[in-house]
């Protein structure tokens, strides 16, 4: 069974959620996803996934009214990736950027019963350890050498050659 609530959308622009059977607007899908519920928005017309282009028409809305989250120039850069050779990893980084920051905060609001230094003090060390890694990650997908070797499959280097191979085949000194 499909966990995935269906959304139609039809095509006098009106989304019908099917699991309470009725229209709905922007508004509830949006609490939708506020509300972390799994959902796919289906165009009643050609059965295609319409699901980004409703996320993105909700972003919009969000993005007019209130303060907005995205600045000209993010969004600038942002198009800026579009069609270009590192899209496909800049969509990766960004996405586990949420991710992380997203996890970050449940763990603030789940630690707020400790002091507030220390849970800031572990989270600072824990966000500084990830982002260390994320950004490893995108330097060396970019074919940035960055020095070292990767560790072995034990988290261990590998062993130094020792003196007696590193001898074979020099005469010894007089």
């Amino acid at each position: 069974m499909n966990d995935e609530r269906i959304i139609k959308k039809y095509p006098n622009r009106r989304l019908y959620d099917t699991e309470v059977s009725r229209y709905i607007t922007l508004a509830d899908v949006r609490d939708l996803v506020m509300s972390c519920t799994a959902f796919k928005v289906v165009d009643t017309a050609n059965d295609n996934d319409i699901t980004r282009s409703i996320l993105l028409q909700i972003m919009l809305e969000e993005e007019s009214g209130g303060e907005p989250l995205f600045s000209a120039t993010m969004l600038s850069q942002i198009i800026r990736f579009y069609g270009g050779t590192l899209q496909g990893m800049f969509a990766r980084y960004l996405e586990g950027s949420l991710d992380l920051f997203s996890k970050q905060h449940h763990e603030l609001v789940r630690s707020l019963g400790e002091t507030p230094f220390d849970a800031m003090t572990r989270m600072t060390q824990k966000n500084v350890e990830l982002w260390s890694e994320i950004q490893g990650e995108l330097m060396r997908a970019a074919g940035f050498d960055l020095g070292g070797k990767p560790r072995g499959k034990a988290g261990r280097k590998e062993p130094a050659p020792t003196d007696s191979s590193a001898d074979k085949g020099r005469d010894e000194p007089d």
